[in-house]
């Protein structure tokens, strides 16, 4: 197994309100998605590990964001910020914070959803896609700019998780 990680060291602050900390898998590496992300016209994605590990530093300081409903991305709303990006396995796991404070109704949705039923999504940019005509599109390079938190249902990966900590 190879591990591949980066973080943002931030001074701890104990029982800090707007700092709740979070931890999900972003994605899966070296695996088709289930569906196809929106942006791929139709086309199921695979991004290769050396990809993700290549786009792990553009990861650090990205926001996450949501949409109401839990069923897509809004750029414009950005609720959390990424600290940390490891490559684990298959999965591209992600820790951070969400503004609890600042957004107390999406923090008591994610905290009263069921574990298994929130998830995530990464927002590219760059992509370079090995063959156009290919039925799944495997992305070569990438630079993330930003994720979603949603249901995993609506996601592309269905793997993927989302939770806040304890």
């Amino acid at each position: 197994m190879r591990l591949e990680a980066m973080a943002m060291q931030f001074p701890p602050v104990k029982g800090h309100p707007n700092r709740v900390e979070f931890e999900g898998v972003l994605t899966l590496v070296d695996a088709a998605s289930d569906r196809a992300p929106a942006g791929a016209r139709g086309h199921r994605v695979w991004l290769t590990r050396e990809a993700a590990e290549a786009a792990l530093p553009s990861l650090l300081g990205m926001a996450v964001d949501y949409r109401p409903g839990w069923d897509g991305h809004d750029a414009k709303r950005k609720i959390g910020l990424i600290t940390e990006a490891d490559v684990v396995g298959k999965r591209l796991t992600v820790r951070g914070y969400l503004y609890g404070r600042d957004f107390p109704e999406a923090a008591d949705v994610i905290r009263a959803s069921a574990p298994e039923a929130m998830g995530m999504s990464y927002e590219l940019a760059d992509a370079q896609v090995a063959d156009m005509r290919a039925e799944v599109w495997k992305l070569t390079r990438a630079t993330f700019t930003g994720a979603a938190i949603l249901l995993r249902d609506k996601a592309a990966y269905r793997a993927t998780s989302f939770r806040l900590a304890s």
